[in-house]
């Protein structure tokens, strides 16, 4: 095999390494990594009328509460959810990116969890699975939820159908203008997709009266939701990140590296990174590591986050609500600020004025650290992969391999030969416009 990187040169592989689990080692349990955690999440403080307590015990099935702070170490996955992983390409592959290591002329060993596999290209479908499955068995009829880049969106349309669910989404518009096919493949599949701000909501209409142009974030999509789901008999609100049970859903990354790892006769990795938003991808790919960490093993943590968003190299750890409205109760986390609004940048999933609270407890604790990418160098990471490795990976995914290609140029600059682990939580092949707008 030739890859063909920058300057002219040539390297030839002869072998090009991806470690594949088989359907029947798919894990068959959730990790319940609230056990192993340096302390418990902070309280929450639900100043909400109604109580946001109340408000999420309408609107959310029983199960994915119950699972939000589950007291067993592990919770078993329901038959047919399995089936439905297996279906959609579960478990994943690890790819020792051998051509991105010989570009950056670095003796790092780097490794890519290509979630990009799966066929809604994103590692949320995973917990979108789980959720439309325990909102059915508890006869909810119809999906609700926001969505940012539309990568959530597009595995919420996808587990609607494979469970006979209707689904709407909200979506925040600048990413809906950017995204158009993410929007086309929800509609495909028969899901309502709203611009967030929209006028189908009083949040809505009030958040566009005080700016016509408002560009729309993670937080104007989930108060629009929340007030749809309220409005909506026999709905479920569903969310993508930013909660427990999302990320305990999510920990089949971690799982699967952990087993893939091993397969390429690692002891284990030196270093993690992920991107971070509301922290799904990043806590369920780290968290099955944490207890390592506390073992004494030098394995770190890093969060790739945006510029635009700057929470956890930037913020305020301080009491905040994830949405204008005020539906999510405060939470204990970094924050920008409930009036911040991101720029209009093509990392979608990243735009979030605010950190999860677990992702923040992390950070707070020390088991965490971040960086904050400028999107033209995650763009230009993105590209370096594909022009090394031959796949191309989300915005919020090139914002992880930025950091990953930093990190192997200290170590070759050290002389180190670290075990660098990447998440690549998404496909790119939808935000090929992005890619033009800031790169060609």
């Amino acid at each position: 095999m030739v890859f063909v990187v920058d300057k002219g040169k040539v390297m030839s592989v002869k072998q090009c390494l991806e470690y594949r689990l088989t359907e029947e080692q798919l894990p068959a349990q959730w990790y319940n990594f609230l056990l192993d955690l340096p302390k418990a999440l902070p309280p929450v403080e639900d100043v909400h009328v109604p109580p946001s307590a109340e408000i999420m015990a309408k609107i959310r099935p029983a199960e994915l509460l119950r699972q939000n702070a589950p007291a067993e170490q592990w919770v078993d996955i329901p038959g047919p959810v399995r089936e439905r992983l297996l279906q959609v390409g579960r478990p994943t592959p690890l790819r020792r990116a051998l051509a991105l290591e010989a570009a950056l002329q670095t003796r790092a060993r780097i490794y890519i969890k290509r979630e990009d596999t799966l066929v809604t290209g994103s590692f949320k479908v995973g917990t979108a699975l789980a959720q439309a499955y325990y909102a059915r068995e508890e006869g909810r009829d119809c999906l609700i939820s926001e969505t940012g880049a539309g990568q959530w969106g597009m595995s919420m349309a996808l587990a609607s159908q494979m469970f006979g669910l209707k689904c709407k989404i909200f979506m925040a518009r600048c990413s809906m203008e950017q995204k158009r096919y993410r929007e086309h493949y929800m509609r495909l599949l028969g899901t309502e997709v709203s611009p967030s701000p929209s006028r189908a909501t009083a949040i809505g209409r009030r958040l566009l009266e005080q700016r016509p142009d408002h560009p729309g974030t993670m937080g104007t999509a989930i108060s629009e939701a929340i007030e749809a789901a309220l409005a909506t008999p026999g709905s479920a609100y569903l969310s993508g990140s930013n909660v427990n049970h999302v990320h305990l859903h999510q920990t089949l990354l971690g799982q699967e590296t952990r087993a893939q790892l091993a397969l390429a006769g690692e002891q284990g990795p030196d270093q993690l990174i992920a991107c971070v938003s509301g922290g799904s991808n990043l806590c369920g790919f780290m968290l099955p590591f944490l207890r390592d960490k506390r073992e004494g093993r030098a394995v770190s943590f890093l969060g790739a986050e945006s510029t635009a968003a700057p929470r956890l190299t930037q913020g305020t750890y301080e009491y905040c609500s994830s949405d204008p409205a005020g539906y999510t109760p405060r939470v204990l986390a970094y924050s920008m600020g409930p009036d911040f609004i991101p720029l209009p940048v093509h990392a979608g999933g990243l735009r979030q004025h605010n950190s999860s609270p677990l992702v923040s407890l992390l950070k707070k604790e020390g088991l965490l650290d971040a960086v904050a990418i400028e999107e033209h160098e995650a763009f230009e990471a993105g590209r370096l992969l594909l022009r090394t490795e031959g796949f191309l990976v989300a915005p919020e995914s090139a914002h992880a391999m930025a950091a990953a290609i930093r990190a192997a140029g200290r170590a070759r600059e050290e002389g180190s030969e670290p075990c660098i682990v990447v998440l690549g939580s998404g496909s790119g092949m939808l935000d090929l416009e992005g890619y033009r707008q800031v790169l060609l």
